[in-house]
């Protein structure tokens, strides 16, 4: 036995185990998003496979410590990872019409079915280090190094694996062929090592499996994720799955699951309801008159495919409009298929709050709609990012932040509420209609809801007034909610916390809220 070569095994086989569960959760998060909820099954259930594993080939390896048994157990873990892209993909479709449809019982279902597909592979690359170790030990007093050395050279190779498929692969190759990628690779290792151990016979016995994978690869490597109706493109990039559907003549974008639409376009039109045209009222929370021209410079953190920087450039003219995309795929799919190419547009692929904090230019309006459904992430939500917005606004300034809730549950909001006014003096928000949605406004001078009324009756009597500001504004009054977190109006709501960058428990909040949701009756009200 070539010690050297086994080494070079348990690497490999770290490596394909990470690279899988990092690329299942790509496979599930076009269908059940990227939450939290979805990380942890993803993560529990790839651990107890893990388990099992390490269990077995323990027991394997006393029972036969033997190269061609270890070997062909890799073959058959690095054939079956490769083919759980197939099977789990008419579940998967059928998971994407079950999620469009709100069909729980398919949808928990088909998410379960694709789990477990993953048992087989995972379970057997977990036998390969405690079989490796008891192939190494030639020596008892040697146990400790040797085991020592082959779970090192293991997480080296899950290290490796933790990379490539995210940074490299899935926005290369996509997700099914990345699978194929370490299937085959694993599975060539495999049989390379039978041939060295136990002779050409041994190898030549699963010698099918690379070449079955390869037919596999041709024949139904490439094909949709999904089938939607009405869509026109999809892709993967390191961060999204990215999908684009025309219906009409309107254009959608939605990222993973689908449930959120982060961008519409319309080539004649700019009017979409939704979250984004409440950003256009933002400046008018200022005392009146405020005019047009007061709006000088406009930053968007999560830009997406330029909804808001269409229907702002429109509204206020060529402002310099710094919009803050992590993605630079979306960016790129913004421009090709939702008309992102106004010149006083500069998008910026950056994390938001690194972004804005490095941003030299002060804003007259900051909009933050960084949504990842159902999440927004919590490094935007604390005190010292609101800081940060505090510096790089101008004097006159406003932020406009989009904050999910639930029917009866409005923490998120009230937590985001009590955090801004640390540093804001005037909070107002409001309840888009129609939607789980609720803006909220903040002013860098202390201000007055009057102020918004008075500048509504002035746009309402000019002759010239753009029909997407006057809906605006008289939304924004027209949906007005009280401040939970006024201490002067009343006892402040128990949601009313101060999150920090040391305690924002976002995640914590939005999980209670769509478990509430959806076993006290949340599903019902939708149908």
């Amino acid at each position: 036995m070539n010690r050297k070569y086994l080494y070079f095994t348990v690497f490999a086989s770290g490596m394909t185990t990470l690279a899988v569960e990092l690329t299942a959760s790509r496979l599930l998060g076009s269908v059940f998003g990227t939450s939290n909820l979805v990380w942890a099954s993803i993560i529990g259930l790839i651990l107890i496979y893990l388990t099992l594993g390490y269990f077995l080939g323990g027991r394997w390896a006393d029972r036969r410590p033997h190269i061609e048994p270890f070997y062909t157990i890799l073959a058959w873990g690095a054939f079956s990872s490769g083919i759980v892209p197939f099977f789990s993909r008419p579940v998967l479709r059928l998971a994407a019409d079950a999620f469009d449809d709100l069909r729980m019982g398919v949808l928990i279902g088909s998410f379960v079915a694709v789990l477990v597909l993953f048992i087989i592979p995972i379970t057997l690359l977990g036998t390969i280090s405690p079989y490796a170790i008891r192939l190494a030990l030639d020596d008892p007093q040697k146990a400790g190094q040797i085991s020592g050395k082959i779970y090192a050279i293991s997480t080296l190779g899950s290290f490796v694996g933790t990379f490539i498929p995210v940074i490299v692969l899935i926005p290369l190759i996509g997700t099914t062929f990345t699978f194929l990628v370490f299937a085959l690779f694993l599975n060539l290792v495999a049989l390379f090592g039978l041939w060295r151990g136990a002779g050409s016979r041994a190898a030549l016995k699963w010698s099918w499996m690379p070449v079955l994978l390869g037919l596999l690869a041709i024949l139904w490597g490439r094909g949709d994720i999904k089938a939607s109706y009405g869509q026109i493109y999809e892709t993967e990039s390191a961060y999204n799955y990215i999908q684009v559907q025309e219906i009409g003549e309107y254009r959608y974008l939605r990222l993973n699951e689908g449930q959120g639409i982060h961008s519409v376009y319309h080539p004649e039109q700019l009017n979409f309801q939704g979250p984004w045209m409440q950003v256009l009222a933002a400046p008018f929370f200022n005392p009146a008159p405020y005019e047009l021209e007061q709006v000088e410079s406009l930053a968007v953190i999560g830009l997406a495919a330029g909804t808001i920087s269409n229907q702002a450039t429109d509204v206020f003219g060529a402002i310099p409009i710094d919009g803050f995309e992590i993605d630079p795929e979306i960016i790129r799919v913004g421009q090709e298929f939702f008309g992102m190419t106004q010149p006083n547009l500069n998008p910026l692929p950056q994390d938001g709050r690194w972004g804005l904090d490095h941003s030299p230019r002060k804003y007259s309006i900051i909009s933050i709609d960084a949504y990842r459904p159902p999440y927004i992430p919590w490094h935007l939500t604390t005190r010292e990012f609101f800081q940060i917005v505090y510096d790089h606004m101008a004097e006159d300034g406003v932020l406009a932040i989009n904050v999910g809730r639930a029917p009866n549950d409005r923490r998120l909001i009230e937590g985001l509420i009590e955090t801004i006014s640390t540093l804001f003096p005037s909070i107002y928000v409001m309840d888009i209609p129609d939607t789980f949605n609720s803006i909220i406004y903040a002013t860098v001078q202390p201000t007055l809801i009057s102020d918004l009324h008075e500048n509504f009756q002035i746009y309402f009597a000019r002759t010239d007034a753009h029909p997407l500001l006057l809906e605006s504004l008289q939304r924004a009054i027209a949906f007005m909610q009280p401040n939970p977190c006024d201490a002067q109006a009343g006892q402040p709501a128990d949601g009313c916390i101060v999150f920090t960058d040391d305690l924002a428990p976002i995640e914590w909040i939005t999980n209670n809220m769509i478990l509430n949701y959806v076993f006290f009756g949340g599903i019902e009200e939708l149908q």
